[in-house]
């Protein structure tokens, strides 16, 4: 499914001129009660991305519209094509540097809110600008997209209501000096050491078991996730005659354990357009458990070369093309 703009420039054609004019007005009126309380003050990039329900959303997101725009995320656990949106609004939430504030709500956990807002599918983006519900898109986005029609939307928000965004600082925030100097120790340093070494080593299985100890306690930790996907890709590759699994791949061109395994080699070898491109040809050709199966297995690839890497975002889009 492709992606459904809103061009900023339609703003003027889904409110009338004079509730714009409301809204700038009553923008201004909160950021002036806002500055003789003292100022909102700094945040810091952590606060630039925030969970809203139903109970918070007048105040995290209508009351705050009115001093910066908010970009909402609907979203849900299930949604394959949201854990590729959500990470990229993240991401760019904290570059903009407080130009705009990012709401994330669960679709699943808030069907009051996707109803009123006429949510049709997810991932869907809205924004909020002193107040007003502006649509920008549904579905997946490329990331210049994104960056297209945010740079738009706080080009509005700034020229229309006055809205320059929040001030960031890195270090604001309660605890936050201490949250810093923490970071670089954590619980499982030993066992990732000992999952190197033994990456080192060749032992691939005690690697393997290593990063599945991290994760059976911290299933978030991307070290332990990348480090995993590595481990498993070399475990794999290390009993394979490669020969025989080129002819096999050649031969069985709509054969899914063939393709898989000339693609495990294909990554291991450096050719990672090319396991990529294997990989979802063979996901249109084939159906059921088999097409599946080789879903599975690139995105296992993709998470062995890290999802900031430009050759995943491509190919995360090619397989949307080919599954839908």
């Amino acid at each position: 499914m492709q992606p459904r703009n809103m061009s900023m420039s339609g703003v003027v054609d889904l409110a009338a001129v004079k509730a714009a004019q409301e809204a700038k007005a009553k923008a201004e009126q909160t950021r002036a009660e806002t500055a003789r309380q003292g100022g909102a003050g700094a945040v810091s990039p952590a606060d630039l991305v925030i969970d809203v329900d139903e109970a918070g959303f007048e105040r995290e997101v209508l009351q705050r519209s009115a001093e910066v725009p908010v970009v909402i995320d609907f979203w849900a656990e299930w949604c394959q094509p949201c854990k590729q949106l959500s990470p990229v609004l993240e991401r760019l939430a904290v570059e903009y540097d407080g130009r705009f504030l990012l709401a994330k709500i669960d679709v699943d956990a808030n069907q009051m809110l996707m109803q009123q807002f006429g949510v049709q599918g997810i991932p869907a983006v809205f924004a909020v600008v002193a107040g007003q519900a502006l649509p920008l898109f549904q579905g997946a986005a490329g990331e210049a997209q994104i960056r297209q029609t945010l740079d738009q939307l706080v080009q509005v928000a700034e020229e229309r209501f006055g809205l320059t965004g929040l001030t960031v600082d890195a270090d604001a925030g309660p605890g936050a000096e201490e949250a810093v100097a923490a970071e670089p120790v954590g619980p499982y340093d030993a066992l990732l050491e000992a999952a190197v070494r033994a990456l080192d080593a060749g032992d691939f299985g005690g690697a393997v078991q290593a990063y599945r100890n991290v994760l059976a306690d911290d299933p978030g930790n991307s070290e332990a996730k990348l480090g995993l996907a590595q481990a498993e890709l070399l475990q794999r590759v290390g009993d394979m005659d490669p020969q025989q699994v080129r002819k096999d791949a050649a031969d069985k061109p709509e054969n899914a354990e063939a393709q898989i395994a000339a693609a495990d080699l294909d990554l291991v070898g450096g050719h990672v357009e090319d396991a990529f491109g294997r990989l979802i040809d063979t996901v249109r050709r084939t159906a059921g458990d088999d097409r599946d199966a080789v879903r599975l297995r690139l995105l296992e690839l993709f998470e062995v070369v890290g999802p900031d890497d430009p050759r995943v975002a491509a190919a995360r889009r090619a397989l949307a093309r080919a599954l839908f």
